[in-house]
């Protein structure tokens, strides 16, 4: 992709953001944009947000589950910064007008204690590396018009990210299997989804060092204290105003969040 075209499209996802106006897909008018292109374009929006002030405090991953990589037709996850920006704790209230078309997800986060370099980090390595476990929700946003996103589209914004609220950081608990931590997602009181570890890639813990081997092959360290958000456990929920989400799990407790306005 031509400079001058990766430095447009990472402008038009910067004032998306911005004022809240979505942008058609890229993908539109050049459906040969793949991974790569898209990952260039989120390179420069990211150093257009760090410009502003904004910082990485860590990563997400995206299509981690067999379904989503089969609905975007690639073998392999997608990823994006977490900017410290969007990080909220448990219980934070958000306005639906911060975002364009938002939807939540419940998904397990680490925070490392020790760096990860790739290539050939394992899913041993990275487990001895992670510090702390928690309960996490991601708002995904999409600055692309109706959600009409190809792979190089998401990836381009920033892999959908919105915000991310963090429940209480536990040690990993000894001799825990996080593939089997089941979840339980409500919203306003009401069941809407239910999960487990394992909808991560097999294993959250794989993420993690799929994370750090992809990162490494573009020069990238994992850094000690950033945060992993290792994907979503269940299909993404439509966030309205006036709602309130609840993702409870099996021995990392609960995550909530409020949506202010009326319902």
């Amino acid at each position: 992709m031509p400079d001058q075209d990766i430095a447009s499209r990472a402008r038009a996802l910067y004032e998306a953001r911005a004022h809240g106006t979505p942008v058609a897909p890229f993908t539109d008018t050049d459906p040969t944009l793949g991974m790569d292109d898209g990952y260039a374009v989120q390179q420069e929006l990211v150093r257009l947000l760090l410009a502003d002030g904004d910082r990485v405090v860590g990563y997400k991953a995206g299509l981690t589950s067999a379904p989503m990589q089969e609905m975007f037709g690639v073998d392999t996850p997608d990823y994006g910064p977490v900017l410290a920006s969007t990080v909220y704790a448990t219980g934070t209230r958000v306005s639906p007008g911060s975002f364009i078309s938002p939807k939540v997800e419940a998904e397990i986060v680490f925070r490392l204690g020790a760096p990860l370099k790739g290539p050939g980090v394992t899913t041993a390595q990275a487990r001895e590396a992670v510090a702390e476990v928690l309960a996490g929700l991601e708002i995904v946003d999409s600055r692309i018009v109706d959600w009409r996103i190809g792979l190089a589209d998401t990836i381009a914004d920033l892999a959908s990210n919105g915000a991310v609220v963090l429940g209480t950081p536990l040690t990993p608990p000894a001799g825990v299997d996080l593939r089997l931590t089941g979840m339980v997602f409500q919203r306003n009181g009401d069941l809407v989804a239910t999960g487990a570890g394992a909808a991560a890639l097999g294993d959250p813990y794989s993420v993690v060092a799929w994370l750090a081997n992809t990162l490494g092959t573009r020069g990238v360290t994992l850094a000690a204290g950033q945060l992993v958000m290792t994907g979503a456990l269940h299909a993404a929920v439509p966030m309205r105003a006036g709602d309130s989400f609840v993702a409870e799990f099996d021995r990392l407790g609960a995550v909530t969040l409020h949506v202010d306005g009326a319902s």
